[in-house]
Order: C-alpha cells, then sequence, then structure tokens
C-alpha cells in the first residue's frame, strides 16, 4: 500500500466568486490559499499530491501551483470533465455544472494507491487539519473506517451570503448522518437555513459541519465507483442539468448500511474561504494576523 497523498479538488471555476479563485493572491507575495494548504500539508508529512482540474484551466495551474510544488511533491494532475461517465450514460443536453465532490475524487483513482485525504483546492482549514488527517492515515484503523475533520458552523459562514454546509450528527466520535443544506445564512452567532427562500430555520453555531476535508483508505475510491452508476440512474430523470454526487451521500450510504464508519477529527481551526469576491478581504487579513501570530514564515514552498 502506498504512502498517504493529498487530493486537491480544484476543477471548480468559482462562478460565485467571479474568477478563477483557486490561484488568487491572499498575500502580498502571491501566494492563494492553496499555498497554504499544501505548506500546512507538507509540514503535516503529505509528499504526494494529486490536483483535480479541468483541461481548460490546466496552463495557468501548472504555471501558478503544479509546477512549483514538483520540487517538495509527488505532483500528479488528473481531469474532471463532464463526460467521465460510466459506460451506458451521457452527459445530458444543457448540462454545464461538473458533477460534484464525489465524482471529482473518483477522477483521481487512477493516481491513488494508499490512503488519501480529500480538500477543496480554495478553502483555508489550518495547520490542525492535515496533521489530524495525516495521524489518522498513519495511525491503526479499524476495517472500513474512514475519517472527516469537523468545523464549528459558527467558523464556516460569511457575512456576504448564503453558503451550503453539510450538518453533521456525531454520536460517540463516530458521523452518524450529514445533512446538506445549500443555504445558510449567519445569524450572530449563530445561523439560518432556508430550503424555498422565504422560511428560514434557526441552526447553532456550535454545530459540527463538514468542510468536504477527508481521510479515506484505499478501498473508498471502489465504494465511489461501484454507486456512481445507481446514483446516475435515480437523480438523472429528476434533475439533470444540476443534480451532484456528492462525498457525503457515500459517506452517509456507508454508514446507513454497515459498510464502514466514520470518525470525526475535531479541529480547533478557523476556517477561511472564498466564496464571494466580498469575502477576499477578510482572508487577506486573517493570515496577515496569523503571520505577526508567527504561525507562517513570509516565504512558504516557493
Amino acid at each position: 500500500m502506498g504512502e498517504p497523498c493529498l487530493v486537491i479538488l480544484a476543477a471548480g471555476m468559482g462562478s460565485r466568486f467571479g474568477g478563477l479563485k483557486q490561484i488568487t493572491a491572499v498575500d502580498n507575495h502571491g501566494h492563494a490559499i492553496i499555498d497554504f494548504s499544501l505548506y500546512d500539508a507538507y509540514r503535516a508529512g503529505f509528499r504526494k499530491v494529486v490536483f483535480v482540474i479541468k483541461h481548460a484551466i490546466e496552463e495557468d495551474f501548472r504555471a501558478a501551483v503544479a509546477d512549483r510544488m514538483a520540487k517538495y511533491f509527488d505532483v500528479r494532475l488528473v481531469f474532471q470533465e463532464l463526460d467521465k461517465l460510466p459506460e451506458g450514460f451521457s452527459v445530458p443536453e444543457g448540462r454545464v455544472k461538473p458533477w460534484g465532490t464525489a465524482h471529482a475524487t473518483l477522477c483521481a483513482a487512477d493516481e491513488v494507491d494508499g490512503p488519501f485525504a480529500v480538500i477543496n483546492a480554495d478553502d483555508f482549514y489550518g495547520p490542525g487539519a492535515y496533521r489530524a488527517l495525516y495521524d489518522f492515515m498513519t495511525g491503526p484503523r479499524d476495517a472500513q473506517e474512514h475519517a472527516m475533520v469537523a468545523y464549528r458552523l459558527r467558523n464556516t459562514v460569511t457575512e456576504n451570503g448564503t453558503v451550503a454546509r453539510g450538518i453533521c450528527s456525531v454520536r460517540d466520535g463516530l458521523l452518524t448522518d450529514v445533512v446538506e443544506r445549500t443555504k445558510i445564512e449567519k445569524r450572530g452567532t449563530d445561523a439560518a437555513f432556508t430550503e424555498d427562500g422565504v422560511n428560514w430555520e434557526p441552526l447553532r453555531g456550535d454545530l459540527p459541519v463538514s468542510m468536504n476535508c477527508w481521510a479515506f483508505g484505499p478501498e473508498m475510491m471502489d465504494e465511489l465507483r461501484t454507486r456512481f452508476p445507481a446514483w446516475l440512474e435515480a437523480n438523472l430523470p429528476v434533475n439533470p442539468e444540476k443534480c451532484e454526487y456528492f462525498l457525503p451521500f457515500v459517506a452517509n450510504a456507508l454508514i446507513q448500511e454497515g459498510r464502514g464508519k466514520i470518525r470525526v477529527l475535531d479541529c480547533d481551526e478557523t476556517w477561511h474561504g472564498i466564496t464571494y469576491r466580498e469575502d477576499l478581504q477578510s482572508v487577506i487579513d486573517a493570515i496577515a494576523d496569523m503571520r505577526k501570530a508567527g504561525a507562517y514564515p513570509e516565504t512558504l514552498l516557493d
């Protein structure tokens, strides 16, 4: 079995942000959030990284990130495209939306030969998250046991609009359920969500949420591959243009079927991200404060 690798989902074009946020600078040195993620991952012990991107951004992504990181990591690029579907399926007419995080992760299957972590390219998770992921994957784990780093909801919302978060239920350190709420709005130190855009239901700010920060055993790729056709059969007739195959869907299925368990790794880190262009300044300010506190040097992995 290979060493743990880090799979970074970077195929999204940032439609709400209005640009290619994966390589947007968040400091005076031109570093993007992904540079801080890779720095933290390297410190935690990761030495292999698989970037999931689109062919359309390959040239820019290589120049901005991948070529530089080749000095520190075994770097692989794979591509998430709409037509990467199981035999017998085709892209619905009018479909432009990617197939979701589970599909993006599955696109990396040929480059993964051991346990692997999955993160988003445009989320700042903090060094503690990478240590938790790496320690879980290199330590003893039960058969079919995976893990997820959980954040507190109040630390993951923005002042600038609604966000989508996976609200988690946890018992004895294990995930029992995760429910995707696609429109969550900050309400002081708490939050609220809506399904119809009119009626809002409150959410406690201390609820654990999934920020797509996972550690999986190698068998998870087989689960993603095996379950994808049935998911397509169930969802394409209902919502052919926008349905998405998310990692929490597969995690929930494993739990409910008794085929796996997801250990919840607590993390004291504060998440930072750029969902909207207005979020950019808050991320810049937060990173500047962390540098002043000595959390990061001026030079990262350059």
